[in-house]
């Protein structure tokens, strides 16, 4: 008879849980639900009717309702959680990010929203695509984490000022959040902030000033 015993989990140490803090806290869900709020408080010039409306167009169509999908998903065990860390499994959630997003930017052309909020998901749509395209193309598991964030900074950046660049600490955390997670490698997240940085950014500005 064997005396092996069953291995127990090991418990999460000071830097797991520092690193699930960031990956919880500066999800993409989060930041694409609060980014279109905070980006139309001042594009409309603080004018709380139209903060509201713009903002939650593109924060439920981008973020809730694609979540609502991700989580149902996850406890029907068809992919492993929420964060959807199994490359083959993003397949459906992307779909489902991009069809609801493209939904809300039409709803954005047709109600001729403010030109920097087009501009917005317009880059968000991007993003998507080209992770999409690089996730199943390239075979390569990028980070949504990581893109979003450095995008996110980027658009804040030119909207209330360059001092917003402080929040690429909060890039670099949850990037490193991602590795020491096991969830990505170094090239992946490094990859996913470039990514963000000069397609989420650079399709934000260009298309801020040419539709300006």
């Amino acid at each position: 008879m064997s005396s092996t015993l069953p291995t127990e989990t090991a418990p999460a140490g000071p830097r797991q849980r520092l690193a699930r803090v960031a990956t919880e806290v500066l999800a993409p869900w989060v930041w694409v639900l609060g980014l279109p709020l905070v980006v139309a408080w001042q594009v409309t010039g603080h004018h709380l009717g139209e903060t509201l409306l713009w903002g939650l167009i593109v924060g439920v169509t981008g973020s809730l309702i694609p979540m609502a999908v991700i989580v149902r998903g996850a406890k029907q065990g068809k992919w492993d959680s929420h964060h959807v860390t199994n490359r083959a499994g993003r397949l459906v959630p992307f779909a489902a990010c991009i069809s609801s997003l493209a939904a809300g930017f039409v709803i954005l052309l047709v109600g001729n929203a403010p030109h920097e909020m087009i501009a917005l998901a317009a880059a968000e749509l991007a993003c998507l695509v080209v992770a999409l395209a690089v996730t199943f193309g390239l075979r390569f598991k990028i980070s949504m984490h990581a893109i979003v964030a450095a995008g996110a900074t980027v658009m804040l950046m030119k909207v209330y000022g360059p001092w917003l660049a402080l929040l690429f600490v909060a890039v670099a955390w949850v990037c490193w959040s991602r590795v020491e997670l096991k969830d990505h490698t170094a090239a992946q997240v490094t990859t996913g902030a470039i990514a963000g940085v000069v397609l989420g950014g650079g399709v934000y500005l260009t298309l801020a000033a040419v539709l300006a």
